[in-house]
């Protein structure tokens, strides 16, 4: 393969690897705040989410600086995308004064 495509294919698997990543953590903290052994969730989510992203870039890269910078720059896009999908709504204080006001 010439090295342009191959540096596309580094980015999206960086984009996919931050995704397996930070949506695993996500996944970790929801299962883990309501189990009743969270460090078993939280160890080993960290020891398994790691290993792949690890594994990842190492096959990726190939020796090649390069492949292993545009990978992380999509593994780096990949965490504002699970951020951005992953918020929780923030209800302002000021909704529940308005609504109080118009009772009849």
């Amino acid at each position: 393969m010439n090295e342009p495509l191959m540096l596309v294919v580094a980015g999206a698997v960086g984009l996919v690897l931050g995704a397996v990543f930070f949506g695993g953590l996500w996944w970790t903290v929801r299962k883990g705040v309501s189990s009743p052994r969270p460090a078993l969730w939280f160890i080993g989510s960290v020891l398994l989410r790691t290993g792949i992203v690890l594994a990842g870039f190492y096959l990726v890269g190939g020796g090649q600086w390069q492949r292993l910078l545009v990978c992380l720059l999509g593994f780096v896009i990949a965490r504002f995308f699970v951020m951005r999908l992953t918020r929780v709504p923030i209800e302002h204080p000021n909704s529940q004064a308005k609504e109080a006001s118009h009772a009849p």
